[in-house]
């Protein structure tokens, strides 16, 4: 599961015992900092934790906040947050723009490219300045192999020590524990019959000695294994299906371990090169998936106060339709280069609406100086008109 471990967590190749030891080591890793190096939390910020949403796949204004009714939970936000109706980005292929957000910097990557970039990662920055454990930087996606590359990256002073946390849209965990509960049975809720399933498995586990603070962390393991797998993540079907399994992820991910940093990675709206009517119906069900995010949120005595939310695509679509009644993405029009950003939290501003431009990359900057870490080689700045 820890990128730090392997690249290969996406699709693992574990047995029992040493895919619920990975999830330990997840659970209870600590940052490797240097005595001393780690950066205090900003006092003046009341924001604990950060929720990035790349509502990605390509994604214009005109179906996002230029028709509120495509997104009324996205509307909503804005409404009582920050919303930057020309944020620049640039046309670099869906890996390329998504990274982007992540480095700060402007990442050209080939559609099918398969590799880590040389520059260090928000997830990075943040560990390393802060000293945050594992557990407390993750990233769901939506897209495979391809977007595990989006936890860390090549430089010499970060790297994969610092990386994210990452869990594809499936859940890695499904995979290998699904057969367990099926033939032990599939609890609903935390009740006698669920308890002794945790007991069971960790039992299956081995029989190691361990401190408590261990213990805990491999309660807490199992606990998200059976909620994931017990809010029907795996089932999950349809056009959307991808980024409806990425937003459920980060839900689950939120209500049990409340991570510092909760990423997420939207690609299904791509579907517009081959139907306008199908782009839409996405934008709508992510929209709905953001909403529930939203709702959890505010509905968690620790996160309601101390959480903000970021949601932005990573470029645009052309201004007008393809052969097939579909919208692809070249045209270099102002529906491709620009994009709306929506930033909701306890720090920020409260119905803005900026026709500044701002540009993608600054939500790497932002982000850092929201927690008091910094973003030394991003290439973004800090948006503006958005603290209050």
């Amino acid at each position: 599961m820890n990128p730090n471990q392997s690249d290969r967590f996406a699709f693992p190749e574990l047995t029992r015992r040493g895919f619920l030891r990975a999830g330990l080591a997840a659970a209870a890793g600590t940052a490797m900092v240097p005595a001393g190096f780690a950066l205090a939390p900003r006092p003046d910020r009341l924001t604990r934790h950060v929720v990035l949403v790349a509502f990605a796949g390509g994604v214009r204004t005109r179906e996002t906040l230029g028709m509120p009714a495509n997104v009324p939970n996205l509307a909503a936000m804005a409404k009582e947050g920050v919303a930057y109706y020309r944020t620049k980005t640039s046309n670099l292929g869906h890996f390329g723009a998504t990274m982007s957000l992540f480095t700060g910097i402007s990442e050209a990557r080939g559609i099918r490219e398969n590799a880590r970039g040389g520059d260090p990662t928000l997830f990075e920055y943040l560990r390393k300045d802060l000293g945050l454990p594992a557990t407390d930087v993750w990233i769901s996606t939506s897209g495979g192999a391809q977007q595990t590359n989006y936890s860390h990256g090549l430089h010499q002073d970060y790297g994969a020590e610092y990386g994210a946390n990452v869990l594809d849209g499936d859940g890695i965990f499904n995979r290998e524990f699904k057969s367990i509960l099926d033939s032990w049975g599939r609890p609903k809720q935390m009740d006698p019959h669920e308890l002794e399933l945790m007991h069971r498995m960790r039992a299956s586990v081995g029989g190691e000695t361990e401190s408590s603070k261990e213990s805990e962390s491999r309660a807490t393991v199992e606990r998200y294994i059976l909620d994931e797998l017990t809010r029907g993540t795996s089932d999950v079907r349809g056009a959307n299906a991808a980024d409806a399994k990425a937003m459920r992820v980060a839900r689950n991910l939120l209500s049990i371990f409340k991570p510092k940093l909760t990423s997420v990675v939207l690609q299904n709206a791509d579907a517009a090169h081959g139907s306008y009517n199908q782009y839409s119906e996405i934008i709508r069900m992510n929209d709905a998936a953001i909403g529930e995010l939203w709702q959890v949120i505010k509905g968690d005595p620790v996160l309601a106060e101390t959480t903000s939310i970021f949601v932005l695509p990573e470029f645009g679509r052309d201004s007008d339709l393809n052969s097939r009644r579909g919208l692809d993405h070249g045209d270099g029009s102002d529906d491709l280069n620009y994009v709306s950003t929506v930033c909701w939290g306890p720090d920020f501003r409260r119905g803005i609406e900026s026709n500044e431009t701002v540009r993608t990359i600054d939500v790497c900057s932002t982000i850092c100086e929201l927690f008091g870490a910094r973003a030394r080689f991003a290439r973004g700045k800090r948006l503006p008109q958005l603290f209050s």
